[in-house]
């Protein structure tokens, strides 16, 4: 499965963008994961997937949250990414990444 970054009109991907501004030991188990998930799919080692909202999905990382949508099963597209703070998934988080999968899928 290949594993890419949505960027923005400006060229700016957030989720790369996110993934620098860890410290260098959560980017590290983050970056694993992706690599995990390039290698083997749905069935990469300690990353958990959920659905969120019709297209709209997540992995779960330690902590970190990515939200993803599939292009033809073969691309997966990294749309916004946050780290888990409290029980429920933030209105404002879930907000952004359906607006960005809207954008990337019209």
């Amino acid at each position: 499965m290949r594993v890419t970054f949505y960027t923005t009109a400006s060229g700016r991907s957030p989720v790369l963008d996110y993934v620098r501004d860890l410290s260098k030991p959560e980017r590290a188990r983050l970056l694993q994961a992706l690599d995990q998930i390039e290698r083997h799919g749905f069935d990469a080692v300690r990353v958990q997937f959920r659905q969120i909202e019709g297209k709209l999905w997540e992995i779960r990382v330690s902590a970190h949250r990515v939200f993803y949508v599939l292009i033809e099963r073969e691309e997966m597209v990294l749309l916004h990414a946050y780290k888990k703070q409290g029980q429920k998934l933030p209105l404002k988080e879930r907000e952004v990444a359906i607006k960005r999968m809207k954008e990337l899928l019209s």
